[in-house]
């Protein structure tokens, strides 16, 4: 599906969109709120993820940074032309950039086996044994560093058309395998939770009895980021990648805001007549559920693009902006956090042993679960509104974090 004429680097396009700060902030921000919960047994349904087939706001978060990801490579790439890069260059920083994230991606993965005193405990060769056994290779940044790459790969080589063409046989291909991978006896078939076309690679690939279980341990022989779901995700960043390249084109930004909203209905629409005949779902990562995020993506978007870039409205979008200037190095921070609050042990009440997060939780947040205990607005106290305030002090706490960091200029590129 290659094209031979490559896309025209040099397009014209507006300065730094600060809309684009704000929603990839926003975005992380939410990220932040749901993946930091202080009870996981009690939480609001859209702040989790669907079960299996369907959405809730939660599964909105990835493909919009998937989306951000791939807005964001026609504007970079224009400015690295400007600057004199070669295509050698621009190749060699996207590879760079990209096995950086997946690096991070996978010391989160293995940060717990650092610190959890097992080296100690168990010795180096039965530490070093469990290790390479049962750490998870997928994740969240994996896939963003993949993606990434891949969609620079496809952008530096092909035109708009060999774009089109890329996303829409990466959505199709997909689609096709799913249903014939299993007529050719790789998996029993069906999109249920266990037989499909994705976990069959999954555990074909990362799980086995020399290896041991690299993917997550809560689909054992599966993995939400993983290797054949990861397909349509690449199709994800290249409806960035083309809205991107809208976005740097001559029309004027009443047009582009107008040509958000109209692609980005036309997706939805698309995606909900998908869903008909292969439903959406986020852990499979479904060409429906591709389409339809990258819909709600561009609407999403279109909204801040015309309140911020086009009508000047800023202010009020400053905090979303500055979380967004340093969004992985805010996501990194949350994760290791996380790992070690749940690591530390202190002494609890009745003289047991309880994790960090659980000890602070039960001081801080757990009164509010019951009128009885609530030391205020005893009427808004529920076990999963003490949940969202630990949630909310996570998102709170790391942007005072970002704030600093703008505050002094820090920007971490990787």
């Amino acid at each position: 599906m290659k094209s031979a004429a490559p896309v025209p680097l040099h397009s014209p396009g507006p300065a730094r969109l600060m809309s684009l700060d704000v929603f990839r902030g926003a975005t992380i921000a939410a990220m932040i709120l749901v993946n930091n919960p202080g009870n996981w047994s009690a939480i609001y349904k859209p702040l989790d993820h669907a079960a299996w087939h369907g959405w809730t706001f939660t599964d909105l978060i990835f493909p919009f940074f998937l989306w951000i990801v791939g807005v964001a490579i026609p504007l970079s790439i224009a400015r690295r032309i400007e600057q004199g890069q070669s295509r050698r260059q621009l190749l060699l920083h996207a590879l760079r950039r990209a096995v950086i994230i997946f690096a991070l991606g996978f010391f989160l993965n293995a940060f717990s086996y650092l610190i959890d005193g097992s080296l100690f405990r168990d010795g180096l060769a039965a530490w070093l044994h469990n290790f390479a056994t049962t750490v998870r290779i997928p994740g969240v940044l994996q896939r963003i560093g993949i993606c990434y790459f891949i969609a620079i790969l496809i952008y530096l080589g092909t035109n708009l058309r060999g774009q089109l063409l890329w996303t829409a046989g990466l959505l199709a291909g997909y689609w096709l395998m799913m249903f014939v991978g299993p007529w050719l006896g790789w998996g029993a078939g069906g999109l249920a939770e266990h037989g499909n076309f994705c976990e069959y690679i999954d555990n074909l690939v990362l799980n086995g009895k020399t290896i041991g279980t690299h993917v997550w341990s809560g689909g054992k022989t599966w993995d939400p980021e993983g290797l054949f779901s990861t397909v349509p995700a690449i199709a994800s960043t290249l409806f960035g990648v083309l809205t991107g390249q809208l976005l740097r084109s001559r029309l004027t930004p009443e047009a582009k805001t107008a040509w958000l909203f109209v692609g980005g209905n036309l997706l939805l629409f698309a995606g909900a007549i998908m869903d008909v005949w292969l439903p959406i779902n986020k852990k499979l990562w479904t060409s429906s559920y591709a389409v339809f995020m990258a819909g709600m993506a561009m609407n999403c978007f279109a909204v801040a693009y015309w309140l911020v870039d086009v009508h000047g409205w800023r202010k009020w979008a400053r905090p979303f902006a500055i979380y967004g200037m340093n969004a992985i190095t805010v996501f990194m921070l949350a994760g290791l956090l996380g790992r070690i609050s749940l690591t530390i042990k202190l002494t609890g009440a009745g003289g047991e042993k309880v994790a960090l997060k659980t000890f602070l939780y039960q001081h801080l947040c757990a009164p509010f679960a019951s009128p009885e205990t609530a030391p205020f607005f005893g009427f808004l106290a529920s076990p999963q509104n003490a949940s969202l305030m630990w949630a909310c002090f996570y998102v709170v706490g790391l942007y005072l974090v970002a704030y600093e960091m703008y505050r002094r200029k820090w920007f971490l590129k990787f």
